[in-house]
């Protein structure tokens, strides 16, 4: 049976769960591609099976794909609006908590908080957060980096994911970037495109991006820490050796990924 399709470009929204999956196609038991935290706000491009499922485009990264309309919450083109030209805050707890129209909601490490000074923020929604932010406004520098990648130490490996309870290495390297203050794409083969080329490990810094894979093709990130070490996201996210050649496991001392690529995009 062929599903329903229909277009629907003017619609908006924002997400008001934890965690929602963006999958590949319109079905529960597709790929999960992405995901969408507290905060994201996305464009709705059309709909499928009678608008069961809409597909979007995040407004953060320009990624595509479908979640369930259920998991959709509607916004007004003038918020949408007023969202792209404000720099809110950002959850930099692990976990919290916030009262959003009265109900309690948990959220996760790189949630937005429609937030804008100290204050409480007041135009469509009521929201009120106890916890640790930082303002997406300021781009910061290694030390704080660094600081935010280790919350995400030992979180298991997930396709698609981008929180501790389940990230991939190119989530890890956009969310630790994006709660610092940096706007990276989502997949590790576009986040190669970004920054200044470091012509080799030598004259790398810490906090520089490192890539890896073949040469016509990236397929793995990291970011580099001082002593040649690198924090990635492979069974988990770990701390191992980095060399001319890649990644040498720190228990085993295999050669896991073969570098290809180092980046610089911290400014400063």
């Amino acid at each position: 049976m062929t599903p329903e399709h229909s277009e629907n470009k003017d619609n908006k929204g924002i997400c008001r769960l934890a965690v929602v999956p963006v999958r590949s196609y319109p079905s529960e038991t597709s790929e999960m591609v992405t995901q969408l935290l507290f905060g994201d706000h996305y464009k709705v491009l059309e709909q499928m099976n009678n608008g069961k499922w809409l597909k979007i485009e995040i407004h953060f990264d320009e990624y595509l794909g479908w979640i369930d309309a259920k998991q959709h919450y509607a916004i007004s083109d003038a918020y949408f609006n007023h969202l792209n030209d404000v720099n809110f805050k950002i959850c930099t707890d692990i976990n919290g908590s916030l009262l959003f129209n009265k109900t309690p909601i948990q959220i996760l490490i790189g949630s937005i908080l429609p937030i804008s000074s100290m204050e409480l923020f007041d135009m469509e929604d009521q929201l009120a957060f106890n916890g640790d932010s930082h303002n997406l406004g300021n781009a910061m520098g290694f030390d704080f980096i660094k600081q935010i990648a280790f919350k995400y130490l030992n979180a298991p490996y997930l396709w698609g994911g981008k929180t501790p309870f389940g990230i991939d290495c190119s989530g890890f390297i956009q969310m630790v970037f994006k709660i610092a203050g940096y706007k990276l794409s989502r997949d590790a083969s576009e986040q190669a495109l970004l920054g200044t080329k470091v012509s080799s490990l030598v004259q790398a810094q810490p906090g520089d991006l490192c890539f890896f894979g073949t040469k016509t093709k990236i397929t793995h990130v990291g970011m580099l820490l001082p002593e040649n070490k690198i924090i990635h996201a492979s069974g988990c996210v770990r701390v191992d050796s980095l060399t001319e050649q890649g990644i040498l496991h720190a228990t085993t001392s295999e050669l896991t990924h073969k570098l290809q690529l180092i980046k610089r995009v911290i400014r400063g």
